[in-house]
């Protein structure tokens, strides 16, 4: 079964003015896209090839001879995941069972977004800042290029996208700000409570 470009879960338009339909359209159909066509003519005629995506990103996960396949894969992961920690008229404070896991882990959801920035911030260069569950505890991580919690044993629950791609035609070189508007107006705490139950 070929690995297919899943539709995202709004309209391009959805998520202005703060993340253009511009943006959008080259990030999930160009990049995306090419992480998903990458990827299948990597595994066609391979064991791999029936796999599901979760299953091929763990059996190549720390395979130098594999890192075309896991890089492909990871960021076919990643984007897909990203896509769903937004939505329109999202943002603020969380609700639920998140909040009051953030609260009882982080302090307080003030604490938590500050960590949750410096590390968006501090990423060198591409990557990722993610809001983990590991050993029952919520934690912040960041992973370089296409690394992704799937393979190190950490469940995601919350993920922002700091390759340049992600914000630069809407923010140019202001990483700061897109990770401020990402916080204050478009995460999905719905998505994030729906990770944390699962």
């Amino acid at each position: 079964m070929a690995i297919t470009l899943p539709a995202l879960p709004y309209e391009a338009n959805a998520l202005e003015p703060h993340i253009s339909a511009n943006t959008l359209g080259f990030h999930h159909g160009k990049h995306h896209q090419t992480y998903v066509t990458n990827l299948n003519n990597l595994i066609q005629g391979t064991e791999l090839a029936e796999e599901s995506l979760e299953k091929i990103i763990l059996a190549v996960a720390n395979k130098p001879e594999k890192v075309g396949i896991f890089n492909n894969a990871a960021q076919v992961w990643n984007h897909t995941f990203y896509w769903n920690c937004m939505k329109k008229g999202g943002g603020g404070a969380p609700s639920g069972a998140i909040a009051t896991k953030i609260t009882e882990d982080f302090g307080s959801f003030e604490a938590f977004v500050e960590a949750f920035k410096s590390a968006g911030l501090t990423q060198f260069g591409s990557g990722w800042a993610w809001l983990v569950l590991e050993g029952g505890k919520l934690k912040i991580t960041k992973t370089a290029n296409a690394d992704t919690p799937l393979a190190h044993d950490q469940k995601a629950i919350l993920t922002v996208d700091v390759w340049e791609h992600a914000y630069y035609l809407d923010y140019q070189n202001k990483r700061a700000d897109y990770l401020d508007v990402f916080l204050k107006s478009l995460v999905n705490w719905d998505f994030a409570n729906a990770n944390l139950k699962a």
